[in-house]
């Protein structure tokens, strides 16, 4: 899941790291990728700008050198990432191996769409925890404010009922 992403209010995967794990190189599988346009709707696939990449990049762990390689597709000439990178979406992941038609590709895609899934279901729970959580503190708000009021009322009726000793 560490490979998952929010970018945009969706959760996306690098084209990087998707051909990683397809065993393929990035220019490879997005060459398959503009092969294959009218598979990729804006809502499978889209490419990030240049504010966005900036901030992906700071997510990245700078320190591991094995991250950097894996995370930023090298040139022999120049070196570095010349363009910036696409992100697939959950359908987009999906749809990818449609297109990449290997039995690695096909098990890799299986992994992936059960990883997203995952994150969907535990993103639900922790939702619906934090509605009871939200639900209980009005509750127990709500009767802390009555317990408070009586109180209050108490201690009011106290301090008027001792009649003053004295002059």
């Amino acid at each position: 899941m560490s490979k998952i992403f929010l970018i945009r209010g969706k959760k996306v995967m690098i084209d990087s790291d998707l051909a990683n794990l397809y065993g393929t190189k990035t220019k490879e599988l997005n060459l398959a990728v503009k092969r294959n346009l009218e598979r990729f709707p804006i809502d499978f696939m889209f490419k990030l700008n240049k504010q966005e990449t900036e901030i992906w990049k700071s997510q990245i762990d700078i320190h591991s050198t094995v991250n950097l390689r894996l995370q930023f597709e090298t040139s022999n000439k120049r070196g570095g990432r010349r363009y910036l990178p696409y992100v697939f979406t959950e359908e987009g992941v999906a749809m990818l191996s449609s297109v990449l038609n290997s039995k690695r590709a096909i098990q890799t895609n299986i992994q992936i769409i059960r990883t997203f899934t995952k994150l969907r279901e535990m993103l639900m729970t922790n939702k619906e925890l934090r509605e009871k959580i939200e639900k209980l503190e009005r509750k127990y708000d709500q009767n802390f404010r009555i317990v408070f009021q009586t109180i209050q009322s108490f201690l009011k009726e106290d301090n008027k009922s001792k009649s003053k000793i004295g002059f």
